[in-house]
Formats: C-alpha cells, structure tokens, sequence
C-alpha cells in the first residue's frame, strides 16, 4: 500500500474523502479507493496477480447463471457517499448495474492478496462489505495457492469453504462452481 498524504494530491484535509475527491484522483496507474472516507492508494498489482484474476474470471464467467454479470476492476462499487471499492472481481444481478458503477453491495466479491494489499483485503474490506450485505466474499492467496469462501448469515461471515493448492473448493452458492487454487497459477 503507498502512503500518499493529502497535501500531495491536492485533496482536503480535516474531513472524511467522498466520491467527489475520490473523482479528482489522477489516472497514474495506482488503484484509488475509499472506505468509510479514507483514501486506500494501490500500487499495479504484480503479474501474478493478474493471472489469478484472469484465469478466476474465466471459471466464474463459465459458471455465472445469465440473470448475473461479472467484471474485474476497475469497477466501482459504490457502498456509501464516502466508500468506493474496486474488487478484483465481482459478479450481481445485470439490473443492478448503472452506466458507471454498481451502486450497492455486489452478490460476491473476489480480492486476490498482495502482499501490499493483504490487511487491507482481510479486514478492512472484508468488514464493510459485510456491513454493506455484500452476500458473499472470497480471496485467493497466490502465494499459497489457496481459497477462502465466506458467506453471510446473521450479519456475519462465516467460512463455507477453503481449498489449499490442487484441492477442490465446491461451492453450490452464490452459483455451482469447483476452483482449485493451483490451476488459477498456470
């Protein structure tokens, strides 16, 4: 995670951040997002990551029913006035979707870690998804390989599935679809 102060960006001080500043964020490369007003800054993710997510993509876009769209970031995922996310992935119901974002918790939403990125993805996002309804969250640890499944009951995530390097994870909600964390590797 880059530190950025901001004085450096030009942005004001002394409140919370809202989608506004969050519009005014230069287009260099990092990933700009907001929780609960605070700027989280992303470096580019580094080129493992990015094949977890593309061969992810490909197994939930197989597995996605049609009433669904899936995307990768950069999609906004507008929680409140003063959050803004940009999952990895993240798959809702088409007519949940504007032009722009997807004004709302999403169905699932997919972080694959970093190691600069990790915390952030395990317990921030983690926790305000979960406070926005967000039905179901999953990260995918590269380094591992592995998978972590969570969904929401009571207002909690509770694990309902983890699958470590050439296991199977089987997972019947939100959607029927098998991931072995190795295979998203190749």
């Amino acid at each position: 995670m880059t530190a950025m102060t901001t004085e450096v960006l030009g942005l004001p001080r002394g409140r919370a951040l809202t989608r506004e500043d969050l519009d005014a964020m230069p287009d260099d490369g990092h990933r700009y997002e907001l929780l609960d007003g605070i700027l989280v800054v992303s470096p580019a993710p580094r080129l493992v990551h990015q094949q977890v997510v593309l061969m992810l993509s490909r197994v939930l876009f197989d597995a996605c029913p049609s009433e669904f769209r899936m995307y990768f970031a950069p999609v906004d995922v507008v929680l409140a006035e003063d959050t803004v996310m940009q999952p990895d992935l993240l798959v809702a119901p088409r007519e949940a979707f504007t032009e722009r974002d997807l004004p709302g918790a999403p169905l699932l939403a997919v972080e694959v870690l970093s190691p600069s990125t990790r915390s952030v993805d395990l317990l921030l996002k983690k926790d305000r998804l979960r406070r926005a309804g967000c039905a179901h969250y999953w990260v995918v640890d590269p380094d591992e390989p592995s998978i972590i499944a969570w969904a929401l009951r009571d207002g909690q995530y509770v694990e309902v599935g983890r699958a470590v390097d050439g296991a199977t994870l089987r997972l019947t909600e939100p959607f029927n679809v098998a991931l072995i964390p190795a295979e998203l590797l190749d």
